[in-house]
Formats: C-alpha cells, structure tokens, sequence
C-alpha cells in the first residue's frame, strides 16, 4: 500500500469512527433489479429493513433501480444526502459501490453477495451451497422418478454456487439422481423473467424432473407457477416461498438476507459496524431451509431426519461442501 493510501485509509477510518460515536443513524437501501416486491432476494432485504424500522423507530429510505445505469446514481444521491449507512443489495452493485464508496469515505457503505475491498465498505458473503445441499437432499429424496432439476437467472458463479451444493446434496442422498439445469440468461434481465422461468421448468418437468430448485429473483415465480401448474415440486430460495403455492413447494432454501439487513443497521445503530468481509453459512443461521405448515405433510420423518443431519456435519466440519466461487468447478462425482 502506498503512503497516500494508508494515509487515506487512516483519514476514512477516523471519520467513520466521528459518525459512529454520535449515534444517529440514517439508513438508505438500494435493490437490485427486479423491484423490492420480488418474493425473493429484494424482498428479503427489505423485510429485513422493515423489521429494524418497527423495532427501533428509526426511519430508512430505499431505491428501486430500473436499469443498471442508475446503481451509481441512486448510491451517490443517497451519499450526498446524508444516509449513512447505505445497503446495496446484490453482486451487480460492487463498480457502483466502489466509485461512489471512494468520493464518499466518510459515510458506511455494505454491500451484499460480493467483496469490495475499502475501509468504509462491509462486504456481507453467504456459504449458499450449503443451504442448496440440504435442499438437494430433500429433493432427491422426494423425486419418485430419480430425476430432478435447477434454475437459475444470471448466469455468473454465485448462480453456479446454488447449483453446485443442490447436485452434490443430491447425489448425497442418491448417487444416481440425474439432475437437469438451466440458467435463464446473462444480463440482468435473467432476474425478472418469470414466463422465461416458466419454460425452463416446464423443459425439466417434460424430460422427467419431479423436483425444480430455482435460484432466479423474480423469474423463479414463474418456476414455481410452472410446478403448481404441472402437479410437480418446487424449491423456493432466499425467502419463505412456501406459502406461494401451498403443497406444491417442497422447501425454500433460506437465504437470510433480511437477517443481514437488519444487522448492517442494527450495528451502525450501535457503534459496533465495521469494514470488511462478513461470511454467513449454515454455522452463522445465514442459510437454512423452510419447514411450515404449507410444506409439512410433503417433508417425511426420514427427509427431516436426514437434512437435519446433514445440516449437522456442515456445521460441525465433517461435511464440507464443495464452493464452485472459491473452489472451481463442480466435482462430477
């Protein structure tokens, strides 16, 4: 590191550390595409913010952008007015964040779903293959046919993560089970095309699929709607879907995203915020997966049992499941 940048850094740190003591907090949220209302990932985020909001009575404002081009715009606008800490939520914010954390070294920024590396950056990470391989469990154990399948929206690793840990919990649980995948795009659009999504399992359910896990935003609504349609399963992801089509969901793989929203607040709130990076998995209650009253009757005592104890050696160590992001590709057997 240079002279210019520690010095830069020491300044940042200092004047982090003059909002910290004073206490008030002002707290802005910018989503991802797709909207707040996603029934997914922004929707999990923003309950997060609205749970923090009702049990504190402090106020937050959020920002849903509508194109890529206004990630740099909603974080600096948010900045100049005085928001501190601000949220960005998803992977697709770190450029954005990095120009708009760099003019603004005074205000707290956090980040969701990748690392970018500032003294006045929280970076907030999710072990999401673990999550996926339980719910890999429960859908080879569940698949009658021995096939099952996966969705997912932007084409990128963190995708590829889901997928990952969902074929290696399967082949878990039974070493043959053939598993189908398709990605819905590489644009950003990927995340908000549930006819799109629709199609895709509809492909899987026609080739034999009993089971489709979607990891897509909003398309994934449209993945469930087609296992409804076609009297299948579906696996819901980052929030409790289970309730979108009762006995039609077998599970929801639980990324707790709205856990993670409260906590960037809570501790600003607190003075305890601090830079860096933030991994949540299974061992932290950052990642699980969803057993309710809408999806009790299809969760047999064996299926409970055997996610409950694989869950169990994740925690421990004894598992550890394979993470496409850090470790490459997926391991065929």
């Amino acid at each position: 590191m240079s002279l210019r940048s520690a010095l830069s850094a020491v300044v940042a740190t200092a004047l982090i550390t003059v909002a910290t003591s004073a206490g008030a907090i002002k707290p802005g949220v910018v989503y991802d595409l797709g909207g707040k209302f996603d029934k997914s990932f922004n929707e999990g985020v923003h309950r997060g913010a609205e749970k923090f909001a009702a049990d504190t009575g402090i106020a937050y404002r959020d920002f849903e952008i509508q194109t890529d081009s206004q990630r740099v715009q909603a974080l600096r606008n948010f900045a100049r007015r005085g928001y501190d800490p601000i949220l960005a939520a998803g992977f697709q914010h770190a450029s954005a964040m990095e120009k708009v954390a760099r003019a603004f070294p005074e205000v707290r920024f956090s980040i969701i779903d990748t690392v970018v590396d500032l003294p006045n950056v929280q970076s907030i990470l999710f072990k999401e293959q673990e999550g996926s391989f339980i719910v890999g469990i429960l859908a080879a154990m569940a698949a009658g046919s021995g096939n099952i399948g996966f969705v997912g929206g932007m084409d990128v690793p963190l995708i590829r993560r889901f997928a990952c840990g969902y074929v290696l919990g399967a082949r878990h649980a039974r070493p043959e089970i053939r598993v189908f995948q398709n990605m819905t795009g590489t644009t950003g659009a990927a995340w908000s095309d549930p006819v799109k999504g629709a199609e895709l399992a509809k492909s899987q359910f026609d080739r034999g699929a009993d089971v489709v896990f979607q990891a897509a935003g909003g398309t994934g609504i449209g993945v469930l709607q087609a296992a409804a349609d076609a009297g299948k399963l579906g696996i819901g992801v980052d929030s409790n879907q289970n309730h979108l089509h009762p006995g039609r969901i077998l599970t929801s793989m639980l990324k707790r995203v709205d856990v993670a929203a409260y906590r960037v607040f809570d501790a600003a709130r607190k003075g305890t915020w601090k830079p860096g990076t933030v991994v949540l998995g299974l061992k932290e209650d950052g990642v699980g997966w969803a057993l309710d009253e809408y999806n009790r009757k299809l969760i047999t005592p064996a299926m409970q049992a055997a996610a409950e104890t694989a869950a169990a050696k994740i925690r421990s160590g004894e598992i550890r499941v394979h993470d496409y992001v850090a470790d490459g590709e997926c391991p065929q057997r």
